[in-house]
């Protein structure tokens, strides 16, 4: 690991001439405090504390003799109260205190150490703490910027964004990581520490994290272009509280329609009109449920990219096909780049307006060198949002929009990405918001002119702030491979806890050596299953990538197809849960793919492992990532995978009712139609029937899974579905109480109405007791039936 360390820091290096250094060790000679932050004037530089609340706080440094003024493309909170906070200045340092925290500035050098109230250190800036560095990139002179913090051995941090073929461990203690995003690698600037803070680094630039500094005693985030260092630091100490700060700071996650919580069928590429419509005739005929068909890119074949026109002899109907697709109670995704090949009335017209940038891509299916719009000039995105809305989105009536190739994607050309012209400045310093500009654009547009319809967006890239535009992230174009199946836990994982709450893969994979792998075979049957086991407990359930792997396909034998179909109509049972989950999500800031350390900060055997996680508050998921049944060697693997249990709570076997006490290691058994699923004592599971589409049938009878041992709640969530009502109070909450020792289970008055709302809720409760409410299937018997009017009401079982 060490050798790694040192090659990956040699690599950062290679491209950047330092001529000069701003050593951050400078002393602090003055300060002034006024309504919201505290200034310093030091020996070299300033530093500046804002004190946004009292458990967010910003740090600025520049070796200038000003800040510079720039707003966040991030943070979207003005602050507009100020927070009550003291300074106190004595000897050695100088003390800021709100309700929340203690913030210790050495005078002689600086450095912050953040304290909770009983002075107890949280986190520390180490001896190098901020500096500025003078360099030539790319011919561009800028300077880096870095951060440098202290890390006990016993810390685990968290975070950092989606990178998919990261074959690492889930913990970057002590690894480093690329924070450039270029095609198959993210970057989401935000990392949280199980020591109960979060940084988020308000920088867009090219950048890398470096997690074993010194010994492996510190951390480092450099970036390598900026005006001035620039954090926020978000106090927990629990993982769902800085999230929420996070969220806080840079803009909530909108609802989407209960439709996106299903399931979306997918293929690299549907080719015309005909063969999207017999995908639907096949899933509906054979009521598998289903609620988004998708088409992806190059339907404009053989128009340039950027045409955005269906090409009438393979689509003579568009706007009949997305209504006969809405008549089958589907809704319709279309793919739609930020690309222009020359040629085409969207060029010329972006061209006219200066909305051009100079990075092209080098199409592969074309040969030409296309051209990414400038999402960085708001009247570029104005103009990209009117010509996408007219000429497809809202002329056809497309409900959802897959944003592809956001990163923006030039290949190994990574330095014309830094010498580009944004109308907002040089690329170097916004090599990493494209796509947090562009779906800017384009929820900004949607929220305006389509107002009725939730925005529902598909990303390839993703950055902080972008939750705030309805973008859900993608992990790209991976391989149909069981090692790339296995780095997408972690990944998921990770993307997730950097504060980006809906994350999916191509179930399956994307490709196989750029080609469709051949389904039928064992190999790639036994891969399809165990990623779509994992896809049905991802945050967005979705098949993609080549060739024919649809539910329905003949390309499955009758037993794959059978554990498919248990899996997907899982789901669908599951949506009550899953909806409510996603209105916590929007209300409270939630995390519904949470690293075990959200819920089990305390337990630190579950910091490393990067293949388990919980879903909401009750389901602990343990993917299968490893391929035991087909291919060579199978006969003799053992058909089996490890889980550890967390300690400090009794789990239920979903599949089984069999209780086991946490904090132990178990060897479990993984036949091919069973993922692990356990359920923390003291859950409340709300389960309604199997639906094929999300809104087939109203939730007016619920069977409501609890499982004993453990006081538990629930919140469950209801509105509109399909509007922005909500966001005018058009909900309803109301909360399930489960009192183990009194074996009582109470509901709260509803809070909160909407049009449409049922007046009458039925719940079939079952006590979880072996196999009696177990596995996938309604319970064998009801064991007691509770009729819910709205007003508080309390059931003795």
């Amino acid at each position: 690991m060490l050798r790694l360390n040192s090659v990956f820091k040699k690599l950062a290096l290679l491209c950047v001439c330092v001529f000069c250094f701003g050593n951050a060790n400078a002393t602090v000679i003055s300060f002034t405090k006024n309504a919201k932050s505290v200034i310093f004037r030091l020996d070299k530089g300033l530093m500046q504390l804002n004190i946004c609340k009292a458990d967010i706080i910003e740090v600025k440094y520049t070796i200038f003799d000003g800040f510079s003024i720039k707003e966040s493309l991030v943070v979207n909170n003005k602050w507009p109260l100020a927070t009550v906070f003291t300074v106190t200045d004595g000897k050695a340092e100088v003390t800021i205190a709100t309700a929340k925290l203690k913030i210790k500035i050495n005078k002689t050098t600086n450095a912050i150490t953040y304290c909770d109230l009983s002075g107890k250190v949280i986190s520390a800036e180490a001896g190098g703490n901020k500096s500025m560095s003078a360099a030539t990139i790319a011919g561009i002179s800028t300077y880096n910027v870095s951060t440098s913090f202290k890390s006990p051995a016993n810390e685990a941090l968290y975070g950092m964004g989606c990178h998919p073929l990261d074959s690492l461990s889930i913990n970057y203690k002590g690894r480093n990581q690329d924070m450039a995003i270029k095609y198959l690698t993210g970057a989401i600037p935000v990392m949280l520490s199980t020591q109960g803070y979060g940084l988020m680094w308000d920088n867009y630039s090219a950048s890398n994290f470096y997690g074993a500094e010194d010994g492996n005693t510190q951390f480092k985030y450099v970036s390598e272009s900026g005006k001035q260092v620039d954090y926020y630091f978000f106090y927990g100490p629990d993982f769902d509280h800085i999230i929420d700060l996070y969220r806080t700071a840079t803009g909530r996650a909108p609802m989407f329609g209960k439709w996106a919580y299903g399931l979306f069928q997918s293929q690299d590429r549907y080719l015309s009109e005909a063969e999207i419509l017999t995908v639907k005739d096949n899933y509906r005929n054979n009521h598998i449920p289903v609620d988004v068909l998708v088409q992806d890119w190059y339907y404009w074949d053989p128009l340039p990219i950027g045409s955005h026109i269906m090409k009438p002899e393979r689509y003579p109907h568009p706007k009949k096909l997305v209504d006969a697709l809405h008549a089958a109670n589907l809704h319709a995704m279309i793919s739609i780049w930020p690309v222009f090949g020359k040629g085409t009335p969207n060029y010329d017209a972006l061209e006219k307006m200066g909305g051009l940038t100079s990075i092209t891509w080098d199409n592969v299916v074309t040969h030409t060198y296309d051209t990414y719009y400038d999402a960085h000039n708001p009247k570029a995105r104005e103009l990209y949002w009117q010509q996408a809305r007219d000429s497809l989105v809202k002329r056809y009536g497309w409900d959802a929009w897959w944003i592809d190739q956001c990163e923006p994607d030039n290949g190994a050309l990574l330095d014309e990405r830094r010498k580009a012209n944004f109308s907002i400045g040089k690329g170097i310093d916004y090599f990493n918001t494209y796509s947090l500009e562009h779906t800017k654009g384009v929820y900004e547009g949607w929220r305006r002119d389509i107002p009725g319809k939730r925005a529902f967006f598909l990303v390839r890239q993703s950055f902080a702030g972008e939750q705030r535009n309805a973008a859900t992230l993608w992990s790209s174009d991976i391989e149909c491979t069981f090692a790339n199946f296995k780095n997408q836990i972690p990944q998921g994982i990770n993307a997730c806890a950097s504060g980006i709450p809906y994350w999916t893969s191509d179930i399956g994979g994307y490709h196989w050596h750029w080609t469709a792998p051949d389904w039928s075979k064992p190999e790639f049957r036994e891969l399809f299953t165990r990623w779509f086991q994992f896809g049905a407990f991802s945050p967005i359930f979705r098949i993609h990538g080549k060739g024919e792997r649809a539910i329905f396909s003949k390309n499955w034998d009758e037993d794959t197809r059978a554990t498919l179909l248990n899996f997907d109509k899982l789901r669908y049972r599951l949506l009550p849960y899953i909806y409510s989950l996603a209105g916590r999500v929007n209300t409270e800031n939630y995390t519904m793919m949470r690293a075990l350390t959200f819920d089990f900060q305390q337990d630190a055997n579950v910091y490393g492992i990067p293949d388990q996680y919980m879903f909401g508050p009750a389901f602990l998921v343990n993917p299968v990532t490893a391929q035991l049944y087909t291919g060579a060697g199978a006969a003799g693997k053992a058909k089996t995978r490890e889980v550890y249990l967390p300690a400090a709570t009794k789990w239920y076997n979903f599949w089984t009712g069999e209780i086991t006490k946490g904090g132990q290691k178990l060897t479990v058994d993984v036949p091919m139609n069973m993922m692990p699923l356990y359920i923390r004592a003291g859950s409340i599971v709300p389960m309604g029937p199997v639906m094929e589409y999300a809104t087939e049938k109203l939730a007016d009878k619920i069977e409501l899974r609890i499982y004993p041992g453990a006081n538990g709640t629930f919140k469950y969530y209801e509105d509109e579905n399909e509007n922005y009502n909500y966001e005018k109070g058009a909900k309803a909450t109301f909360t399930l109480n489960w009192n183990d020792k009194l074996r009582q289970l109470s509901i709260s008055a509803t809070k909160g109405n909407f049009k449409g709302m049922l007046k009458k809720h039925t719940f079939n409760v079952v006590l979880v007791k072996g196999t009696h409410g177990s596995n996938t299937g309604e319970a064998d018997k009801i064991d007691k039936t509770v009729v819910y009017n709205g007003k508080a009401l309390v059931a003795k079982l």
